[in-house]
């Protein structure tokens, strides 16, 4: 097998005098994310090829790396539970923030198509990857006093009324940020 060194050789070789295309940020993210959990399924003991991954793998995972997660998480009990600036530090764990999850979950999802695996047997779309999301989000935001609510999309407003100039009601001049 060759080096990426050896391949990356080839590649510029083969494409005459353009310069290699860099990756965008997201794209290398995705990569490294892919290579991460392909890595994490060969540890397993005993190692579970892609082909045989599952929704439970992919909970594992998520689950694996809270161990490195750099967001407090305060637990029931705790007497900063539900204090979004708690005034002292305390021992509730560290864990995974639910945005970096959600997106690790939307780029391992593209990932696993873009590397031919089919959108009805993709482990990162499945329903229960969802709602452990959802369930995580939730807990977070109790946990650290911060209402998470889904916003709203607005209605676009349409003309009405022939010509009639409505800029001094307070629904067409105002407009709801919260």
């Amino acid at each position: 097998m060759s080096s990426p060194r050896d391949r990356g050789k080839s590649l510029m070789e083969s494409s005459g005098s353009e310069p290699p295309v860099t990756p965008s940020r997201y794209e290398s993210q995705k990569r490294r994310d892919w290579n991460t959990f392909g890595q994490y399924l060969k540890n397993q003991r005993p190692p579970v090829p892609m082909s045989h991954c599952s929704c439970n793998h992919v909970l594992d995972f998520l689950r694996y790396l809270d161990q490195f997660g750099k967001t407090k998480v305060h637990v029931f009990g705790c007497m900063f539970y539900g204090q979004p600036e708690p005034p002292a530090p305390c021992t509730c764990p560290l864990r995974q923030a639910w945005g970096s999850l959600d997106a690790l979950i939307g780029r391992l999802r593209a990932a696993y198509e873009e590397n031919g695996g089919s959108p009805e047997t993709n482990p990162f779309a499945s329903g229960a990857i969802r709602v452990y999301l959802r369930e995580v989000r939730e807990c977070q935001a109790k946990a650290r006093g911060i209402p998470y609510k889904k916003k709203k999309k607005k209605k676009p407003t349409t003309e009405t009324s022939g010509g009639r100039d409505d800029s001094s009601s307070p629904s067409s001049s105002s407009f709801n940020f919260s």
